[in-house]
């Protein structure tokens, strides 16, 4: 294997020629990097006096409508947007379009 510099960010690169595909095994030292997952169901804005008056019952309104998708971020990158599923007692996120990285 070879190691090449540039878009690869130095990863190793085989060229065996089936296309730099990896099986699960050539990943497997970065399975347990942990990552941040965010799920943004909406955002507001607002000013400093406006968020000091918020309490307990108050409906903070987002920019996103009912049923409209989600975005997931994973350490602040989008990556995904997705929709709001209740798992038993509990939310979740089922991903439904996998965003493509710029590069």
């Amino acid at each position: 294997m070879d190691v090449v510099p540039g878009a690869n960010a130095g990863f190793p690169v085989d060229d065996d020629g089936d296309d730099g595909s990896k099986e699960a095994a050539d990943l497997e030292a970065i399975f347990d990097v942990p990552v941040n997952v965010s799920a943004v169901l909406g955002r507001s804005r607002m000013d400093v006096g406006e968020l000091l008056k918020l309490g307990p019952g108050t409906v903070l309104e987002l920019d996103r409508k009912v049923g409209e998708a989600i975005d997931i971020y994973v350490n602040d990158r989008l990556v995904a947007r997705g929709e709001v599923v209740l798992v038993e007692d509990r939310l979740g996120v089922t991903m439904t379009e996998i965003i493509k990285a710029e590069r």
